[in-house]
């Protein structure tokens, strides 16, 4: 359908984005899905299958065209997108909602969980995550479910096999404050980067390396210049569905129900699919020049315990309370 240029805002927003729900059933709307993941990647077969399926529940009134690689917008740059009604959807690690929900930052503590089943409790199940998703839509912003990245690991130019060798060098970070404690504390110098330059300031040696799920390492080719594959799984990073509030208050409830419903759906395939890929995603990187190390965690564990008496500095008893939840679900649901 016809799209216009909103006068005020200078963002593309879908025509049926501004029309009464009546209107919109009759005329159907054009909504917009960006993210930074590549086009081959997991991100973008989870977001196909919503748009699909969003386009099935509906009878053909919501189309939902998806823009991969940061064709529209980097992480952040999307997420103030959403806020203004420039786009509609898009997916990024918990941290990248933090400049709009500050304690969000909480979620990349180092080693709050073991397991795909124990993040997938801390989302599902958490009242602490649920209390910080509630406060969103005020902000703009809405959670319809979590998707999954997996767990952050180091890909760097030179073996990383203990924090000593990490000393003094230059580490792409996401902006997020936790991530780059994390960084500091394991030793290197963070530097902030979009995701969509780094591959580019890799191969230019501006940063040593990145760190990253699997899944987006292997989609985005980042062994390619940093072919050191350290495996320390140091952060749980999953990837929340975002909607513009103001988008999702100009469906009709019935509609509501069905951009759920297509969320849960590929919050499930999603979650599957990464779990599933990550062995041959390696094996993959392996045979086109990657080495995989997998050191002993020991001492990276160790290196980052500052960063929990850093963010109780700063964000108080909070820390605490995610702490216990994630706590509770490992004991219940020990990793194998």
């Amino acid at each position: 359908m016809t799209a216009i240029i909103t006068r005020r805002t200078g963002l593309l927003a879908g025509a049926g984005l501004l029309a009464s729900p009546a209107v919109a059933r009759a005329q159907g709307i054009t909504m917009r899905f960006s993210h930074t993941d590549g086009g081959a990647g997991s991100r973008q077969a989870a977001a196909e299958l919503f748009a699909n399926r969003t386009r099935e529940l509906t009878g053909g009134r919501i189309n939902i065209q998806v823009f991969h690689s940061g064709q529209l917008a980097n992480d952040p740059r999307a997420i103030e997108q959403l806020q203004l009604g420039g786009i509609d959807f898009t997916v990024s690690a918990p941290g990248s909602y933090a400049p709009h929900q500050r304690s969000l930052n909480l979620t990349a503590l180092p080693f709050l969980v073991d397991s795909y089943e124990q993040g997938w409790a801390l989302y599902d199940e958490g009242r602490w995550i649920k209390a910080q998703f509630d406060q969103m839509p005020a902000k703009g912003l809405r959670m319809l479910a979590t998707w999954e990245a997996g767990f952050r690991s180091f890909t760097t130019r030179a073996p990383l096999n203990s924090p000593a060798d990490a000393r003094g060098l230059r580490m792409r970070v996401f902006p997020n404050d936790m991530i780059r404690w994390i960084m500091e504390a394991i030793g290197f110098s963070p530097v902030v980067l979009p995701v969509t330059e780094v591959y580019l300031a890799i191969q230019q040696g501006t940063v040593i390396g990145q760190e990253n799920p699997i899944d987006t390492i292997h989609s985005l080719r980042f062994y390619e210049v940093a072919p050191n594959i350290t495996m320390t799984q140091h952060v749980y990073s999953p990837i929340p569905l975002a909607m513009a509030e103001r988008s999702w208050q100009r469906l009709t409830p019935a509609d509501r129900e069905h951009v759920l419903t297509a969320a849960r759906e590929a919050a499930a395939f999603s979650r599957n699919a990464v779990r599933q890929a990550e062995a041959g995603q390696l094996r993959d990187m392996e045979s086109k020049g990657a080495r995989v190390n997998r050191p002993n965690i020991g001492p990276f564990r160790d290196s980052v315990q500052s960063v929990y008496t850093r963010a109780r500095e700063v964000y108080g008893a909070e820390v605490d309370a995610i702490l216990a939840e994630a706590e509770a679900i490992r004991r219940a649901r020990p990793a194998t």
